[in-house]
């Protein structure tokens, strides 16, 4: 088995940036959505209500990021490393946690269309994992745990559903992962739940499998929006009160994952 590709999306929501390399940090690959857009209540905006942030394009640079999206003036934002601190909320019945709210100068109330910001997470120390987690475990603004790994191989499974029943495939993209693997059997990675991994030279343990939603069904390069894959995957994944695909990870160890790494699991 080995890494396909890799990926971070910096904004919460935003359009994936593609690596040949990344860095990982206990809380996940850097750069990894460490930035979320959250409402008037300082609740974060996700693609699940707000389709849009997909064509939200993001380019990190040396202290920020310049965001770039169609009918709107390029976006520069320095990371507010003395901005006004403020607890928000990943989702509206999640734990507060520590961000600083950046400078966007009425962009994203803009864009959106009602009132937003974005905030930074200056300290990813500040959020924990809730839950199969160690003590000092850490999580950036992504859903709940650090990395999402998919395999090819269950996508092309997933394809072949959809394809007969007179549907058109999916990408991965709908996904949103970390980290592709090709190599493995399709739907192998439901075996590996509790166990370890060592990708490349870096340990993981993989903590569950990822239910999914309705963000699978968005086109990730336009924004419109389907039924698919949701719907098949309620039909052969339904697995536990979830509609499965893919596996979180928790990194052990800081280091650099690389296309082509090889990844084994632990005897």
């Amino acid at each position: 088995m080995r890494i396909a590709s890799l990926h971070t999306y910096p904004i919460k929501g935003s359009h994936r940036n593609d690596h040949d390399v990344a860095h990982v940090e206990r809380q996940g690959l850097a750069g990894d959505r460490r930035w979320m857009v959250v409402d008037a209540d300082g609740v974060g905006v996700t693609q699940r209500d707000t389709a849009v942030l997909s064509q939200l394009h993001v380019t990190p640079v040396a202290g920020g990021l310049v965001v770039r999206t169609r009918g709107m003036p390029d976006l520069h934002l320095a990371e507010p490393a003395d901005g006004p601190k403020e607890f928000v909320r990943v989702f509206k019945r999640k734990p507060p946690v520590p961000a600083r709210v950046a400078d966007d100068g009425g962009w994203f109330a803009e864009f959106l269309g009602r009132p937003a910001r974005i905030v930074w997470q200056a300290d990813p120390a500040g959020r924990t994992i809730e839950q199969f987690a160690q003590d000092d475990d850490r999580v950036s603004l992504a859903d709940g745990y650090p990395v999402l790994i998919t395999s090819a191989a269950s996508l092309s499974a997933l394809n072949d559903w959809l394809a007969e029943a007179g549907e058109e495939p999916v990408p991965m993209t709908r996904f949103r992962p970390n980290l592709v693997l090709a190599g493995a059997a399709p739907w192998a990675e439901d075996e590996w739940t509790g166990r370890r991994l060592t990708i490349g030279d870096l340990p993981f343990r993989a903590a569950k499998p990822c239910a999914r939603c309705l963000v699978t069904t968005i086109d990730q390069e336009t924004g419109g929006k389907g039924s698919q894959p949701l719907k098949m995957l309620g039909r052969h994944r339904n697995i536990g009160g979830g509609l499965l695909f893919g596996l979180n990870l928790i990194p052990d160890a800081v280091g650099s994952l690389r296309v082509g790494d090889p990844v084994t699991l632990a005897s």
